[in-house]
């Protein structure tokens, strides 16, 4: 069987020193908030070009946190695409803010030129999602966001180690969020998220509301008592000390794996560049990071099938756009014809195997059965 996803070749490779790092920190007997947090907290900001670093539950926290920290909130609304991930709109809408949908561009990422007419005097940030990989056109972004005054909160969650004329993704805006869910890029063996700042003001205040809104407080003396006191509302979001650890093991590894996941991608593009399949086109400003690659075709359905019976299993990525869910629909008049592309490319779109770890010879077998259909 080929999978779309896998990771157990990749902790074969790494059980030994993965285990070790588990060890250690269960008997260095600091759980939560310790040595191992800290010290990823500064490689991975470090990795992303940026001065400030804060270890969270998930990325869905992250951006909640990174929208708490604006003072974003009810009656405030939030730019970004409905080609997205879920909890993109889950943390605008946990935030007290409504969200605006903006259409996307012939990469799947959002349409920058559409950004302006989005903006009214409720608008106060954008979110772009640099989505399977690749990031958003931030130069464009960031001159509409300083024109309007609006922070820019850059979703990453699926694109740790891209860049955008050699700058790394969440180096660029106001704040940069980011997910360690075990399919990710950089991914953890269960929950994390990340967020990065090159603003202290904005650190400061993230670091607060991520641990339940405290900071040390002195005494009257001047000495430090050793207790927290709330000083705004916060939430409860930590990346825990073992995945800190698991995850420091991993770094080192990180952009190795983006180049051979980029080798993997390159051989797609080569031998499936004369189907009928549309494939994905990269940027000539971007290094594109290949969280996964996605590709195009009317008969979508139909190839799915006919892979899985080979025994070689796709995924759809998103097969329903955020504005048409139940949940979110409220947020675009049942009029709207504004997210077209958005729509049309729901319909059709899939993603085939994407990991380092996938071998030459299963990639070919995917090349190989797609070919015979297509």
């Amino acid at each position: 069987m080929i999978k779309v996803w896998d990771y157990l070749k990749e902790y074969d490779a790494m059980r030994e020193e993965i285990l070790d790092a588990v060890d250690q920190v269960f008997k260095n007997g600091v759980l939560v908030f310790g040595p191992k947090l800290q010290e990823f907290e500064e490689k991975f900001s470090e990795y992303n070009q940026c001065k400030f670093g804060i270890g969270v539950g998930n990325c869905t926290d992250a951006i909640t946190i990174a929208l708490r920290a604006c003072n974003i909130g009810s009656g405030d609304e939030v730019i970004t695409t409905s080609n997205t991930a879920v909890p993109t709109v889950t943390a605008i809408v946990n935030s007290g803010a409504s969200v605006k949908f903006v259409d996307i561009n012939e990469y799947s990422l959002i349409d920058v030129s559409k950004i302006t007419n989005a903006i009214n005097k409720k608008t106060k940030a954008i979110i772009p999602v640099h989505l399977y990989g690749q990031m958003c056109d931030m130069n464009a972004i960031m001159d509409i966001a300083k024109k309007n005054n609006l922070k820019v909160i850059e979703d990453c969650a699926q694109a740790h180690g891209a860049t955008y004329f050699g700058k790394k993704a969440g180096s660029i805006g106001d704040i940069g969020c980011y997910s360690f869910y075990p399919t990710k890029i950089f991914g953890a063996y269960g929950d994390g998220g990340f967020i990065t700042t090159n603003k202290e003001n904005l650190f400061d205040k993230m670091q607060r509301i991520r641990f339940l809104g405290m900071e040390r407080k002195k005494m009257s003396s001047g000495h430090w008592n050793g207790k927290y006191y709330a000083v705004e509302h916060g939430t409860n979001s930590r990346l825990d000390e073992v995945h800190a650890a698991i995850l420091l093991k991993k770094l080192p590894h990180l952009d190795e794996w983006i180049n051979r996941r980029r080798q993997i991608a390159e051989r797609y593009n080569r031998e499936l560049k004369d189907t009928n399949l549309e494939l994905p086109k990269e940027h000539k400003d971007n290094k594109h990071a290949y969280y996964i690659y996605v590709v195009a075709h009317k008969d979508r359905d139909q190839i799915m099938k006919s892979l899985t019976e080979k025994n070689i299993h796709l995924n759809i990525s998103y097969p329903w756009p955020i504005h048409i869910m139940d949940a979110y629909k409220h947020f675009v008049c049942s009029t709207c014809d504004c997210l077209t592309k958005t729509e049309d490319m729901a319909k059709k779109i899939f993603s085939l195997p994407m990991y380092p770890t996938l071998t030459d010879d299963e990639q070919g077998e995917v090349i190989k059965e797609l070919k015979k259909i297509i």
